[in-house]
């Protein structure tokens, strides 16, 4: 077992060392320039997202499917990922991670397109789609199809539910004495009362959870951000020339090569927006707008808002609190610098980033279910979603009890099964992507 553990682990590395950033960076460039530089039209996708005209029946609301990939999306990688990115690759990986997100809503919104144009519509009404309808539909690819869907299914019970559960525990027990055990427990409870409604009612809670977190979030980190705004100019401006020059961090934390802080900025850019995952065309789906080319530009905002938004805040956060406060730095572990940061407050900084972590890994759990289920009703059909559900929630508890060591890398390795095959599908059916978008600029839906 330890020998093929040790083989799963080295394939991971290898895979995420160059050959997938590379793959799914290239991709976000190529799209940028073939949609022709689609996210100009992120203020319209934004409104569009909250706009009620033209909606066809059955299927949830584009801005409830938006709010369920978004729920998936932000994540703990958002603050702990970007401390980590900053403290190894230094303060000029935000900037990558950064371009990456602005980057990446172009191959979003091809890939939600897709799952918009190749969806089907189950007996209740609802629409279910996704990169496995595409490859089975579009290219004839059933194999690959049930290799994203296998994928996806195994990755829900890693990325999806066991490791969000044990952030939420870990947040949790740095401020309180409570058993994992009664964590876990409650944290699977409260799930599946979520999952008891289905994607509906999923994605009615993940309208509200996901505005509050995030602006929860945010408060602190403008607070922040005001109180270090003597030192934002001199942040924005380190991030940038660390961009490309790899300069050093002030204050005890590592300076690296450019090589390093592109490296580590584009790959936590690439985790954290999960755009050309094969994730968030699943939630785009089941939205009843009225045409593929407007979900596309409604969910392409998704990777606008996780990183470039939240992500970006994040990172300015940290950079200008070390140049403020250097000494408060000196020895802080990778993943603390972000709160590091959240103890300047005036009061209770440690525990609103604790909050925060909890709430960012409750909805992730909650939106990757969704996808899971996609995945297992595509595999095996109605009856196998509530099995799903069960083993689902036991993995919600068994992350706050375990120790998730293997599971990290399995998860890396499955998130690339889930991506070969949906980059697939955009490479070979980008023409009719691109025509769709020109056609759609002229159409009065699009304006």
């Amino acid at each position: 077992m330890e020998t093929i553990f040790y083989c799963l682990d080295s394939l991971t590395k290898v895979l995420w060392s160059f050959p997938m950033p590379a793959l799914l960076m290239g991709t976000h460039i190529y799209f940028t320039f073939r949609l022709g530089l689609i996210q100009k039209y992120l203020p319209r996708g934004i409104r569009l997202s909250v706009s009620k005209q033209g909606r066809e029946s059955g299927g949830v609301s584009p801005y409830a499917a938006l709010a369920t990939a978004l729920a998936a999306t932000i994540g703990t990688g958002n603050i702990i990922g970007i401390s980590t990115a900053i403290a190894i690759g230094g303060p000029g990986a935000v900037f990558w991670c950064w371009l990456t997100g602005l980057l990446g809503v172009a191959t979003c919104y091809g890939e939600s397109f897709l799952a918009s144009s190749y969806r089907v519509r189950q007996a209740d009404g609802r629409w279910a789609g996704g990169p496995m309808y595409v490859l089975q539909k579009g290219l004839k690819k059933k194999w690959l199809a049930l290799l994203f869907s296998v994928a996806a299914v195994l990755a829900s019970f890693g990325m999806g539910s066991s490791v969000q559960s044990h952030s939420i525990c870990a947040a949790l027990r740095s401020h309180l004495s409570v058993s994992p055990h009664l964590i876990g427990m409650a944290v699977a409870v409260l799930a599946g009362f979520a999952l008891l409604g289905g994607i509906r009612q999923i994605s009615k809670i993940c309208t509200v959870l996901v505005p509050f977190m995030s602006l929860f979030y945010l408060a602190g980190c403008f607070y922040l951000l005001a109180a270090n705004r003597a030192y934002l100019w001199d942040a924005l401006s380190l991030i940038l020339r660390s961009a490309f020059s790899g300069k050093a961090l002030a204050g005890g934390t590592a300076g690296f090569a450019l090589s390093q802080g592109l490296r580590i900025g584009i790959s936590r850019g690439l985790f954290t927006n999960e755009a050309g995952l094969g994730s968030i065309p699943m939630a785009a789906a089941t939205s009843n707008a009225p045409s593929p080319a407007i979900q596309g530009l409604i969910s392409m905002t998704g990777p606008f808002w996780d990183t470039v938004v939240i992500c970006a805040v994040t990172g300015l956060v940290i950079v200008s609190s070390i140049l403020k406060m250097p000494e408060a730095f000196v020895k802080i572990p990778s993943d603390g610098l972000c709160l590091a940061a959240f103890c300047q407050l005036p009061m209770f900084g440690a525990e609103i980033l604790s909050i925060s972590l909890a709430l960012f890994a409750f909805a992730t759990i909650l939106g990757w279910c969704c996808y899971g289920e996609c995945a297992v009703r595509f595999l095996a059909g109605e009856r196998a979603v509530k099995p799903y559900q069960v083993i689902y929630l036991f993995c919600v508890y068994l992350g706050a009890v375990v120790s998730l060591e293997r599971v990290w890398g399995l998860s890396d390795l499955l998130n690339a099964l889930m991506a070969l095959p949906n980059l697939a599908c955009l490479w070979m059916l980008r023409d009719r992507i691109q025509r769709q978008v020109i056609l759609s600029d002229t159409s009065e839906n699009f304006k």
